[in-house]
């Protein structure tokens, strides 16, 4: 008989636990929760998820490729047409293992729907987790500048000039825009404080006045926290502005400058497990996800300050 080897194990041994503990009350129960804090939404406007095995091949973008031109592309009588390749860097990837457990004592539970409650708050943890990450990726690829908002200042001509530089450097106008709160509460005080009509508009703008101004799809104001002590919450995003190129993935290589690789499994992005025990109750909710920043040409950031 052939000995199985450590990774065959391994497989037997979590494919026993999948079929003894998994939950598929839970589990649909993830599929029609909504998200009291909208962070799968803001998840979905940085890094727009495409849906792929666990292990997938992408091609990370040659931006100079895509605005090549030429004055020999006429085909003589009899001949064919001048042949051109398109190359771009194959990249093997993964989507990664993540997941959270509570165990519940039975004494402590209260109420009826304990379980929902348990497998909500493991949610709102791994999206703000998978947000965090997301917004860490952005701000590694991006291409920093600080800017003062002040009484003297022009905020939108300092985003106006942001948009134009990375423009310039990818050939494509980045098309969403995100504001941390304190930079969109730095930005209204700085025209506020300036007496005059063009700075009145500007201070009653809406996310929708300000992308439309700068010919964007669309704008955002985070302004999600996270515990970072056991005293202190932090914003996600503080005093930063963010401007790159997104939208709703249809495949693994369109042009968005980051993308969230996910892996369904049976039931939805996410899978519950209830492991029960004489006195406690193991609730875990695990998915399988890789954030990626396929392309870093025109992601820009502005760290903007009072003073």
């Amino acid at each position: 008989m052939t000995t199985p080897s450590i990774n065959e194990i391994h497989a037997a041994n979590e494919s026993r636990f999948n079929a003894a503990h998994f939950s598929e009350a839970l589990t649909a129960f993830t599929v029609g929760w909504q998200d009291p804090e909208n962070l799968a939404t803001l998840l979905d406007f940085v890094a727009p998820s495409v849906n792929v095995g666990r292990r997938f091949e992408f091609k990370r973008a040659d931006n100079a490729e895509a605005f090549f031109s030429e004055t020999d592309d006429l085909r003589a009588i009899g001949s064919t047409f001048k042949r051109v390749d398109y190359r771009g860097e194959s990249v093997q990837a993964k989507t990664l293992n993540k997941g959270l457990t509570v165990r519940v004592d039975h004494d402590e539970i209260t109420t009826s729907d304990w379980e929902e409650r348990t497998v909500q708050i493991l949610l709102q943890r791994l999206l703000r987790n998978e947000l965090r990450r997301a917004i860490t990726a952005l701000d590694t690829a991006a291409t920093n500048g600080n800017k003062v908002w002040d009484d003297s200042t022009n905020p939108d001509g300092d985003l106006r000039t942001m948009l134009i530089a990375a423009a310039d450097e990818s050939g494509i106008r980045p098309n969403r825009l995100i504001l941390g709160e304190g930079a969109w509460d730095l930005r209204a005080s700085a025209y506020e404080s300036q007496n005059n009509a063009g700075a009145n508009t500007g201070a009653n703008y809406t996310l929708s006045d300000l992308a439309r101004k700068l010919f964007l799809d669309d704008a955002r104001v985070f302004s999600s926290r996270y515990q970072s002590s056991a005293a202190t919450k932090s914003a996600i995003v503080g005093n930063a502005v963010y401007a790159f190129f997104g939208q709703q993935a249809l495949s693994k290589d369109e042009p968005s400058n980051l993308k969230r690789f996910v892996t369904p499994s049976e039931g939805g992005d996410f899978r519950v497990f209830r492991e029960e025990h004489t006195k406690f109750t193991d609730i875990t909710v695990e998915h399988y996800s890789t954030v990626v920043a396929t392309s870093n040409l025109g992601i820009r950031k502005l760290t903007v300050s009072a003073s």
